[in-house]
């Protein structure tokens, strides 16, 4: 590592060591609540408002509220022989698994009701007990001639306690499935199969599915799921920055790169990623139950390191070299005979960066893992998800990286100018990161500097490498005219880099999104969709979430799509600030970051049911949204 590197890894992790540091503080300040309890508050008188939650009038007591406001239960189809049940729970307060029922009328047979483990509490009123809090889901098999046809009214009693010392007694309620034609069923479970599609594929489990998993599933099975869900999230848009970065590191080597010389540099740079998105993800999540993605996102943070990787581009280009003392040389010589720790340091270093900056996806597997950790506090399980899910993304950088070092030419002039092109790479990661934060037209205006620099370097190398001098040329011809068309698109208005001339772009009518700011605007807004009958759809985008863009440019512009939205209320909920109302709008619906969609039914009330949590295809976002918009809360 040139030594202009290593001073600049000491100012930029010591300014990154600033922002983590007040990123906790603030996190551990938020209070830690479930994003259907916030739904609940806000639909259910105030506590202030409520005789029971006024209490005694002794000063002192505890203010206990009434069981209905505290516990909430619904009941839908799972299928066609299965219904789902849903609790939710206030924070400070708990249910007891065994006291969890559920019964039907005579001559219906319903098999066990499965239910997640739940939490050991020794209770002072029962002794050794399992509990759930914030939320539990369970399902029941219905057997016989009921299943899946007109509806069933089912009995679920439960009971649960208060942490200040109120037991509640047990409570029956009333609950009547509908169960949907027979064509309907097969809608809703194409949208349940779609929706555990999102950013996993087929054969994945859906995000309970992970959560259940990460809370109380076989360690091994558990590390083997969440690897296999990192994996397929490493073909992903928001990861592929760090192929040209890790490529970048391999060839600085020179001529000392061989391919175990690689598989080393390339084992590093993972375990590096996959150790402090572990680390940055569990702290974040058990101080303010919240991904880490969104902290790092400030403006100041990406233009730092976006002028880190400006630096690395200009000296892999040659434009520079700092000289350092020569005791200090002879003392780095000296070291650099015996070992390569410093090398792999500064490799680990970049692993760690690019986890914090670069891979900002989320999928249903991150989400279960940070929600295992920060609703149960299980530091262990949810760090290993974590870690084997980061493991996942990283292993075809380990095949990419260890191939570099077989195929690269080890020296001459080949190798010097494939040395060039990595710098121009490296400045195009540098205007990736800066569109985060710069206008979209502005953004295509910097993609000219990588693509000239290419150009330079390709019609540069022609000089000193005779062989495919021709197809040198003619590559940089074209990376000029595209350079060319970039500025000009870029003045003309355009916008997109892999069409920037307005005029020659295919006309796209994106989808017309309401925007909500707080959590006010979005129940003022569905308040409104439900008075004039219609559903809605909630969308969480940032500018720095490359899933969402993606979403915007292909799912959402998908004719089925299109349809199967029309006359819903679309809102857009921009999380790029990341500001209070920002993450009081994430708290109300208990999610980690976006892209995540959510749906409400023409009667206001959300289907948590049909989430979607990353990015998904046309044809399958379509099902779950018909499913979602089609489906009936239990009466």
């Amino acid at each position: 590592m040139s030594p202009t590197l290593r001073v600049g890894w000491v100012l930029l992790l010591a300014g990154v060591g600033c922002a983590i540091s007040a990123d906790f503080n603030a996190s551990a300040a938020q209070p830690s609540t479930t994003a259907t309890l916030a739904a609940l508050n806000a639909s259910s008188p105030s506590a202030a408002a409520s005789p029971a939650a006024v209490g005694s009038a002794l000063p002192g007591q505890p203010k206990f509220l009434p069981p209905d406001q505290v516990f909430h239960v619904s009941a839908t189809p799972a299928g066609a022989g299965a219904i789902r049940l849903d609790w939710w729970i206030r924070d400070g307060y708990y249910l007891y698994r065994s006291r969890l029922k559920v019964g039907a009328e005579e001559g219906v047979k319903l098999g066990a009701l499965q239910l997640p483990a739940g939490k050991i509490k020794m209770d002072p009123y029962f002794g050794r007990e399992e509990i759930y809090r914030n939320a539990v889901s369970g399902t029941v098999a219905v057997q016989g001639a009921a299943a899946g046809t007109g509806s069933l009214p089912l009995r679920v009693t439960y009971q649960g306690c208060a942490d200040a010392g109120l037991c509640y007694p047990p409570i029956t309620k009333t609950l009547t499935v509908a169960w949907p034609p027979a064509a309907g069923a097969a809608g809703a479970a194409a949208g349940s199969s779609a929706v555990s599609a999102s950013s996993s594929g087929g054969g994945q489990p859906d995000q309970e599915g992970y959560s259940d998993l990460a809370r109380s599933g076989s360690l091994l099975a558990m590390i083997a799921v969440f690897y296999g869900a990192g994996l397929l999230l490493a073909f992903t848009g928001c990861v592929y920055p760090t192929i040209p970065i890790l490529s970048a590191i391999i060839v600085g080597q020179g001529r000392k790169v061989t391919t175990g010389r690689a598989f080393v540099l390339s084992l590093t740079y993972v375990l590096g990623m996959a150790l402090t998105y572990t680390i940055a993800g569990t702290a974040f999540a058990a101080l303010g139950g919240q991904a880490p993605a969104a902290a790092f996102e400030r403006p100041w943070i990406v233009a730092s390191f976006a002028a880190l990787f400006v630096a690395m581009a200009l000296s892999m280009l040659g434009v520079f070299t700092v000289q350092i003392p020569a005791s200090l040389q002879t003392r780095i010589a000296n070291l650099s005979s015996r070992q390569t720790a410093g090398t792999l340091g500064g490799v680990a270093a970049m692993g760690a960066l690019s986890a914090l900056l670069v891979t900002t996806c989320v999928g249903p597997a991150l989400v279960a893992a940070l929600a295992v950790i920060s609703q149960t506090g299980e530091l262990a399980r949810g760090a290993a998800a974590l870690f084997a899910m980061s493991i996942g993304t990283g292993t075809p950088l380990l095949v990419i990286g260890t191939s570099a070092g077989k195929l690269l030419p080890k020296s001459g002039a080949w190798m010097d100018t494939i040395k060039r092109i990595f710098g121009a790479v490296m400045l195009g990661v540098a205007v990736w990161m800066l569109g985060r934060i710069l206008p979209d037209r502005v953004t295509l205006a910097l993609w000219a500097v990588p693509v000239a620099t290419a150009a330079a370097v390709l019609f540069v190398g022609t000089r000193t490498v005779r062989a495919s001098r021709w197809a040198l040329r003619a590559a940089g011809l074209i990376a000029g005219l595209y350079g060319l068309m970039l500025v000009t698109g870029a003045a003309l208005g355009g916008t997109n880099p892999l069409s920037p001339i307005p005029a020659w772009a295919a006309v796209r009518h994106p989808l017309a999104f309401a925007s909500i700011h707080s959590v006010a605007d979005l129940d003022q807004a569905v308040e409104q969709a439900s008075h004039e009958g219609r559903p809605v759809m909630v969308d969480f985008y940032a500018d720095w979430c490359t899933s969402c863009k993606e979403m915007e440019a292909t799912t959402f512009l998908d004719p089925v799509v299109r349809r199967a939205l029309s006359g819903a209320v679309l809102l857009r909920a921009d999380v790029t600030a990341d500001d209070a109302d920002n993450k009081a709008l994430l708290k109300r619906f208990g999610i980690y970051g976006p892209p995540t969609i959510a749906f409400y039914g023409r009667n206001g009330q959300e289907r948590p049911r049909y989430r979607v949590v990353g990015y998904m295809k046309g044809a399958q976002f379509a099902a779950a949204a018909l499913a979602a918009f089609s489906s009936q809360p239990a009466s």
